[in-house]
């Protein structure tokens, strides 16, 4: 498996060979430089994917479903577009996982309460989702989920057991914060980019392009352009006769554990 230990010893292993080969023959410090470029590349491509497993596990589907069920994931609320979401899940008769900012909780706590009374999950999505939330040290990572969890399970009454990377990018530091938290990683198979684009068209032709079985689906409950993608694509769900599901079934895994920490 390629992961961010075995890549790290296979590259360690890599320059020293060449620095002894050097003592020898001498190797242009050319050969030194391509070397260190390529793992510069692999640790970037496998932080910034969440789906390659290179930092942490991340659970972005279920291969082994053959039935048409898929999941939906919002990141980055709540907020006051939370409130339409939740409608149209009620009236497609939908399941949500919502992927919480700590920060947002906090200004909208009334819409959180919202969501759990109507059957949805939450979990972590951090407490800023800062744009420098990749080089935080693993002290400061734990502080933040720790504290969008305390938040959150004022609503559970149960301890939080999903997390999802801001951005999807895991690093080393996300790695040690995690053995710590426990957390699961949760990751995605269906990005909408709902939070790149307000192109309606393009959203939506990206969800039902790459629907199948057992996905799941990054969406945002942030903004009006997402909201409305969304009925688009609930009706696309019930016309093919997908079953939207929620995270705990399509996977197989607890959202909550009994009792806090």
């Amino acid at each position: 498996m390629i992961t961010h230990k075995n890549i790290s010893l296979f590259f360690i292993f890599l320059l020293l060979l060449l620095f002894l080969l050097n003592l020898y023959n001498a190797i242009h410090f050319l050969w030194f430089v391509v070397v260190i470029l390529i793992w510069i590349g692999i640790n970037a491509f496998g932080s910034a994917r969440i789906s390659s497993n290179y930092h942490v596990k991340a659970f972005c589907s279920n291969p082994l479903e053959t039935e048409k069920k898929i999941a939906l994931t919002f990141d980055d609320g709540p907020s006051i577009y939370t409130l339409e979401v939740l409608e149209l899940l009620k009236k497609y008769n939908a399941k949500a996982t919502f992927f919480c900012i700590g920060k947002n909780i906090e200004t909208h706590p009334e819409i959180l309460q919202k969501v759990i009374d109507e059957g949805h999950f939450v979990g972590n999505h951090s407490y800023s989702h800062s744009k420098f939330f990749d080089f935080y040290n693993a002290k400061k990572i734990t502080e933040e989920l720790q504290k969008t969890d305390a938040l959150l399970e004022k609503f559970t009454s149960k301890k939080i057991n999903f997390f999802r990377p801001p951005y999807g990018v895991t690093t080393p530091s996300i790695r040690r914060a995690l053995k710590v938290t426990g957390h699961k990683t949760i990751g995605w198979n269906i990005r909408s980019l709902d939070g790149g684009t307000q192109n309606q068209e393009l959203i939506f032709n990206r969800l039902i392009k790459h629907i199948s079985p057992g996905g799941i689906v990054l969406l945002h409950d942030t903004a009006e352009h997402s909201v409305l993608v969304l009925e688009q694509f609930l009706q696309f769900l019930q016309q093919n006769n997908y079953e939207v599901v929620s995270i705990e079934e399509l996977l197989d895994l607890k959202a909550y554990e009994v009792g806090r920490r």
